[in-house]
């Protein structure tokens, strides 16, 4: 993987958004979702009432890895592999264990598969979903990754099960008190 660490302030919250890995220029940036993918990940959260602005001051930015995995031979990003994702599970664990969060938002098959089984997002995006950790029930509400070569979110049922998912996270409690 391709440093530097790129991660979110320390932001004191019971909402927990997660990403896959940071993408090509986040690092240069020093902040995850920081182009492509963020521009549409920050109009979803409009939606739902947070600026990018506000978001970001409020809502702790966390991924499965924290560094870039490097380009796919046939293009895109490369999806982390067992190790790379090993490697940095130590550190959701901690915050995780710091934060106690109530809601966690996993963005991304990848982010989505640390948390629950599944074959397709019709199975998991628009719907709650409740997973057990050490500090104990803790709401999902998954969402597919907002990335451009992404076509998932942009047709049916993506469009349909983005706006459901998007209205449970708006009236989640968590959410609420951000």
């Amino acid at each position: 993987m391709i440093g530097p660490v790129v991660s979110g302030p320390p932001i004191l919250s019971k909402v927990i958004l997660v990403g896959q890995a940071p993408g090509p220029r986040e690092g240069e940036l020093g902040k995850p979702f920081a182009w492509t993918a963020g521009k549409t990940l920050f109009k979803w959260m409009d939606q739902c009432g947070e600026s990018e602005e506000s978001f970001r001051e409020k809502v702790y930015m966390a991924a499965v890895c924290r560094c870039f995995p490097g380009k796919n031979p046939k293009g895109g990003d490369r999806v982390p592999n067992e190790t790379e994702i090993l490697n940095c599970a130590n550190w959701f664990e901690k915050e995780c264990h710091l934060l106690e969060p109530g809601l966690i938002i996993p963005v991304g098959k990848l982010a989505i598969n640390q948390f629950l089984s599944f074959k397709k997002l019709t199975e998991v995006v628009g719907s709650l979903h409740q997973v057990k950790l050490k500090h104990g029930l803790v709401d999902l509400i998954p969402l597919p990754h907002p990335s451009g070569a992404s076509t998932w979110h942009r047709t049916e049922p993506g469009i349909g099960l983005l706006k459901k998912a998007l209205a449970l996270v708006k009236k989640h409690p968590c959410w609420k008190n951000l």
